[in-house]
């Protein structure tokens, strides 16, 4: 198996000269014929106590996930206008749980059709507040159906969504956000969070003040559109105090880099992982800055450039693998993941690195062909030095079958689309920088 993969691989070498570079063209004809067969099965219809359709990753996850949801639900509506209701239905399924939960704002990241959740922590997964997405979904769904009208009536929920979190995960004193575990981040096992359950709610984080000064700015945009016209002043100020703030306390100029850092103490998590990059994907430091910190670890053989992809955790790092794992963590140490390659692709069109977003959607496309050649599904994850998929596999599946994989892996298309024909989805809005 692993030498036909390395067989279906061979066709594309990392380090293209820009001057020979590939055209992705067939590699999007033939990933998205393959992607008409996979793509429906993440649209779910309306089922139990989750009243709209909406995104799954499908395969092995049957349940509505928060960033997986985000991911799914803006490449549907990219992919065609109509499919935008499974954005939009994911966005109310989760305003619409939270208020019938028990009204304070708490919503976990995860919801089954069955029935709603208690609200009391979860084993392992902890409370599992939903990530800060909502809002960036309900412009996205707002802008690809040309109405903002259905954000109204759910208006105050998602206000509470965002109250119950600034309530529970931030600290005045450093005007920052944190994640109660790794677990909740959605990178399960990130070395550079902890799931400790003697340290939760200890890291202040780079990811997690981005996507919150998003939702912040989303905030902003919406109440302006319904015209809460107060409120957008004050999603904006919000927004500008914590850009501030991550600037301030996590940014450092010398290193070029993001870091987390502890809440008690304000010691640096001196960690490469994928996670540090996704202010560059806001584009949270000037140009230059920029380029020196993606140059200098991103797109580098010596910490996160496979030839395979992204890797999720510095090869430097000393936790650094390729585990196979599923239950109860998802390895983020080491293996590549779509989801965070695609935000690393959109940073690296931000500062410039045009040749090399190029050079990743090309070996992602026929990273994801090889795969489901051999397959007819997908993983979650994959081995970024030999493009092997890692999970889920059968012996990780009840029924000892594979289940497969569909989920954010769709963004991949998204990523061809921008460099075949410039059609791009940069998760942006019109009015946002």
């Amino acid at each position: 198996m692993r030498s036909l993969l390395a067989s279906l691989l061979a066709v594309f070498t990392l380090g293209t000269p820009a001057a020979n570079q590939h055209d992705v063209k067939p590699i999007l004809d033939e990933l998205s014929a393959a992607f008409a067969k996979l793509e429906p099965q993440t649209m779910h219809p309306a089922e139990g106590v989750l009243k709209y359709e909406y995104p799954i990753p499908a395969g092995y996850y049957k349940q509505m996930w928060d960033w997986d949801g985000f991911f799914i639900g803006a490449h549907l509506a990219h992919q065609d206008l109509a499919k935008a209701r499974y954005l939009k239905g994911w966005v109310m399924n989760f305003a619409s749980a939270s208020k019938d939960i028990n009204g304070d704002g708490w919503v976990p990241g995860v919801l089954w059709s069955v029935k709603l959740p208690t609200p009391k922590p979860f084993p392992v997964l902890g409370w599992f507040m939903v990530k800060p997405f909502l809002a960036q979904g309900a412009v996205l769904a707002s802008e690809a159906v040309g109405d903002y009208r259905w954000v109204a009536p759910i208006w105050d929920d998602l206000r509470r969504i965002d109250e119950y979190r600034e309530k529970n995960q931030y600290d005045p004193k450093w005007k920052l956000f944190f994640w109660e575990s790794a677990m909740q981040s959605g990178e399960d096992n990130n070395v550079a969070l902890t799931n400790d359950e003697k340290d939760r709610n200890a890291i202040l984080a780079a990811d997690l003040n981005t996507f919150q000064l998003r939702e912040y700015m989303a905030m902003a945009h919406l109440a302006e559109k319904i015209g809460r016209i107060s409120e957008a002043a004050e999603y904006r100020a919000k927004s500008d105090r914590l850009r501030e703030a991550i600037l301030k306390n996590l940014w450092f100029p010398k290193e070029a880099m993001f870091f987390n850092r502890r809440r008690d103490n304000g010691q640096l998590v001196h960690r490469i992982s994928g996670s540090n990059f996704i202010p560059f994907f806001e584009g949270l430091v000037p140009p230059k800055q920029g380029r020196r910190g993606i140059g200098r670890y991103l797109w580098s053989r010596n910490f996160m450039l496979a030839s395979h992809g992204i890797r999720s955790l510095s090869r430097q790092d000393p936790a650094f693998n390729n585990v196979s794992m599923i239950d109860p963590y998802s390895n983020w140490q080491g293996p590549v993941w779509i989801n965070t390659n695609y935000l690393c692709y959109l940073a690296l069109k931000r500062y410039g690195f045009q040749k090399q977003a190029h050079e990743l959607a090309e070996m992602l496309g026929h990273l994801l062909l090889a795969d489901i050649q051999l397959f007819g599904s997908m993983h979650e994850c994959y081995d970024g030095d030999t493009g092997q998929g890692l999970a889920p596999t059968a012996e990780q599946s009840k029924d000892h079958s594979f289940p497969g994989f569909v989920g954010w892996n769709l963004l991949v298309q998204d990523m061809l689309q921008c460099e075949a024909n410039g059609d791009c989805m940069l998760l942006n809005w019109p009015g946002k920088n």
